[in-house]
């Protein structure tokens, strides 16, 4: 069995065939015609690749456009950071506006290498000891600013978010309690940003142990979309690699080997993978880029939303 992955290749008749075995009554039940089918619920995956992370919200704002809201929704890394703040209440609009704030990545801004309207080197100072090199407390800070929820059951659409237990290797599943250092978890990218203590647990980047963490939305929806956004190790025409793109090339190889396995043990309904590529994992100052990049995949799952939308309003036979 292999996973639906929206490409050129694929029809909007897989997908509706999929939608519409969802809202069949069960056998022996009397449909009324006169009553619509409840639709079938949706679970969305979201998962890590830094910067390509932005990618998210291109297929947010399709759910958006359309009127549409995801019944559940699991993050890692940047897709717990998406993916809390849109489960928040943020529509995809104003997640879009809040990284074009902050629009320079981290070690840019450090170096000097790109401006911001936002001082990253304030939200994201250098870490006070040797497990990470950046504090993300700043940045996380940052973002809760932009909304009041602050706890996972105070949220308008359940949320998954994903971290590593560091000594285990194990991954954690966080839903209750402080959203946002739950986040701060999710992201903790090993050398890079200091490790999270939550209880006798040291937590790093969910990316580690589950980098699209769609196995956790079986048996909980109808419909598993999972968005994969671990990029591309394509090499770019006179693209020279430099110690930390080896660094972190190398946790994009393990991240999308694990990917792949759970593909192959089970696949999600859909899986989205968009292409974005010359994008590294801290450039986020490439947001319209890779906004622009994923617009294919975004508008292929427009089409197929819609075609979903327009069967649930048919008329029943």
């Amino acid at each position: 069995m292999t996973p639906r992955r929206i490409t050129a290749r694929l029809t909007s008749a897989l997908f509706t065939a999929a939608l519409l075995t969802a809202t069949l009554p069960a056998a022996g039940a009397a449909a009324s015609p006169d009553t619509p089918a409840p639709r079938p619920t949706i679970g969305l995956a979201l998962g890590s690749g830094g910067a390509n992370g932005l990618a998210h919200i291109a297929i947010l704002q399709v759910f958006d456009d359309l009127g549409i809201v995801p019944d559940r929704i699991v993050g890692t890394s940047i897709g717990a950071v998406i993916g809390g703040l849109y489960a928040a209440g943020l529509p995809a609009e104003a997640i879009r506006d809040i990284f074009d704030d902050v629009a320079g990545s981290p070690l840019d801004a450090l170096s000097g290498l790109a401006e911001s309207e936002v001082e990253l080197s304030a939200l994201v100072p250098f870490g006070h000891d040797d497990a990470g090199l950046l504090d993300s407390a700043g940045f996380l800070h940052f973002l809760a600013g932009h909304t009041e929820v602050r706890t996972f059951d105070a949220l308008r659409i359940p949320l998954e978010v994903v971290a590593t237990d560091y000594w285990t290797g194990e991954s954690v599943t966080l839903d209750e309690g402080p959203l946002f250092p739950a986040i701060e978890a999710s992201m903790a990218v090993p050398g890079l940003f200091l490790p999270i203590h939550h209880g006798k647990q040291l937590l790093i980047d969910g990316g580690i142990s589950k980098p699209l963490p769609f196995d956790l939305l079986y048996g909980e929806v109808d419909l598993v979309i999972a968005v994969d956004v671990s990029g591309s190790r394509r090499q770019e025409d006179g693209e020279e690699l430099g110690l930390s793109d080896m660094l972190f090339n190398s946790f994009k190889i393990m991240q999308q080997a694990i990917i792949q396995q759970a593909l192959h043990h089970q696949p999600p309904d859909i899986y989205l993978r968009p292409e974005t590529r010359g994008v590294r994992l801290l450039h986020f100052n490439r947001i319209d880029e890779i906004l622009r990049q994923t617009e294919p995949t975004a508008e292929e799952l427009r089409d197929l939303l819609e075609g979903w939308l327009a069967l649930q309003a048919a008329p029943s036979p």
